[in-house]
């Protein structure tokens, strides 16, 4: 059993997110927007990420305006779903872009990072508290805002702090105040939480430049030293924004990480230097204590290296959320790894416009992500009872993959992957047809009790049997007569959907040969509901 920290409430009541986020301009125009909100219709999805600009809510030093945000509260309402805003403003993927004209034409007083080689790099600098006491009033007049306008419906249900924060053109900022902090001592409690922690990524590093008990940032971490202070400053930053917040407006507040794991893997060239990769983890949820999470923004296809972020991030101090991630692709399949291996809290993809057609229908080469995302949505009141119990199973078919094993409570599974050559049975409306790429096994399987099982995803089947010795299960199969490898008796096997309590409600029933053969899934046909007979 695992306890999985909901993070995201409405009413008081425990709430999956599962949604897109939209395009990075779309918090411009009402128009955009909309489209947006289009799209996160076709996904079945209930909330929708959006971006408010420091430079939009803030045009002159002190004077705030705040009509794009009452334009996505009055929109959201009106379309019946939850906002998370994302606040773009000291760092946006790396840079400064989101930053207001008075900032961005002031660097005397707004310091920017320096490179090594002198030159002002488009960045603004951590070290600088001019530049966090403006964005820290500016976020807090917007959760003041929020407070005021929204406290009662709960549209906004979090609040995302800077976007993808960190450097982009040095591993660290080599400006005076900087420099001085650099070759400064490293602070003590940095140094006590290591040594109390016994492990981790950042301790290794440590480990590795000699495990010196005091001394500068290069002394202790050596050649690591300049990402490892900037990931210190930063998330001290963005903690004491995120504190401020907090003290206005109690909301959840999180921060996101474009991902380390790529290209050279190097801070500054192929990823922000500062950002909360995984190997400086350890230092955001030491240093920013007042973020619920820290969520990766997850991009990577193969299954290994998506687990492997999943493992990452999804600790016992940081369930995981994953608020950015590809709009097609591997994404249709691994989502439902996070969701339920990792125990994900939520999923959104990027860019949800890019689902619409012309004619307002689903691109076909979105379908497949379509499909997944209306599963998830689909059987929300379940994950929120049965994340965390191992009850929940992931269903995915690997490249060349046939089969996948089960093992439930006292029964075992056999998927087996539609190919289109299968001869089973399915029904009139679902007829073998040309086996495409796209239509790659994926879903979950969760496990109410022993006798009830649910079903969702696509191009998959499951047969059942019991669990036993390998002497009464042969038995026990000839005996019962049990039909195409050992499908076990079923009392009713049904199509249906989870109405808003949680409850099951039949829309269709299974029998016969559409039955015999295996529970099948489709992505048309809703969750399908198991309650199965012993032998």
């Amino acid at each position: 059993m695992t306890i999985i920290d909901r993070v995201f409430t409405v009413r008081g009541e425990p709430f999956f997110p599962i949604g897109g986020q939209a395009r990075n301009s779309s918090g411009y125009n009402a128009a955009e927007a909309e489209t947006a909100f289009r799209a996160l219709k076709l996904i079945n999805g209930n909330t929708l990420e959006i971006p408010v600009y420091w430079e939009q809510i803030e045009p002159e030093e002190g004077v705030f305006d705040f009509q794009s945000v009452d334009a996505l509260l009055e929109c959201a309402r009106r379309n019946g779903v939850r906002l998370v805003l994302l606040w773009f403003a000291t760092w946006k993927n790396g840079s400064m872009d989101y930053a207001p004209a008075w900032v961005k034409t002031d660097p005397g007083r707004f310091k920017r990072v320096t490179a090594p080689t002198g030159r002002s790099i488009w960045v603004l600098s951590s070290h600088c508290q001019a530049t966090l006491d403006a964005d820290q009033r500016a976020f807090t007049e917007l959760c003041a805002y929020l407070k005021a306008h929204d406290s009662a419906e709960r549209t906004v249900i979090a609040l995302q702090i800077e976007n993808e924060p960190g450097i982009l053109g040095s591993d660290r900022d080599h400006g005076p105040e900087a420099q001085a902090c650099y070759h400064g001592p490293v602070p003590a409690e940095l140094v006590e939480r290591m040594r109390a922690n016994g492990q981790g990524r950042v301790y290794d590093l440590w480990q590795q430049a000699g495990g010196a008990e005091a001394g500068t940032w290069p002394e202790l971490f050596g050649w690591s030293a300049g990402e490892v202070m900037t990931s210190w400053s930063i998330a001290s930053y963005i903690d004491c924004i995120a504190k401020g917040g907090k003290e206005v407006y109690d909301i959840p507040m999180y921060t996101n990480a474009w991902l380390g794991e790529r290209e050279w893997a190097l801070a500054g060239e192929s990823y922000p230097s500062g950002g909360p990769i995984s190997v400086v983890l350890d230092i955001y949820k030491w240093f920013a204590p007042h973020l619920d999470l820290i969520a990766p923004d997850i991009y990577i296809p193969d299954s290994r290296g998506y687990e492997a972020i999943c493992a990452a991030y999804a600790r016992d101090d940081n369930p995981l959320f994953v608020p950015e991630s590809a709009p097609g692709g591997s994404n249709a399949w691994n989502m439902f790894r996070a969701i339920a291996d990792y125990g994900a809290i939520g999923y959104a993809f990027f860019a949800i416009e890019r689902i619409i057609a012309a004619d307002g229908s689903v691109r076909p080469e979105h379908q497949p992500l379509v499909d997944s995302f209306c599963a998830v949505a689909s059987a929300i009141p379940l994950l929120l009872r049965y994340q965390g119990t191992g009850k929940v199973h992931a269903v995915i078919q690997e490249e060349n993959q046939r089969e996948q094993l089960l093992d439930l409570d006292g029964w075992l599974g056999l998927v087996e992957y539609d190919d289109g050559s299968t001869r089973q049975p399915k029904d009139w409306r679902h007829r073998p047809g040309e086996h495409r790429p796209e239509d790659r096994g994926r879903g979950l399987v969760i496990q109410a009790s022993r006798q009830e099982l649910y079903f969702l995803g696509a191009s998959y089947r499951v047969m059942l049997r019991p669990k036993l010795p390998p002497d009464q299960a042969r038995d026990a199969s000839l005996a019962n007569g049990f039909l195409c490898k050992h499908q076990v008796p079923f009392i009713h096997i049904d199509e249906g959907h989870l109405d808003e309590r949680g409850a099951f409600i039949v829309d269709r029933r299974r029998n016969g040969d559409e039955a015999n053969h295996g529970v099948w899934v489709e992505a048309d046909v809703g969750v399908v509901r198991v309650l199965l007979c012993d032998p």
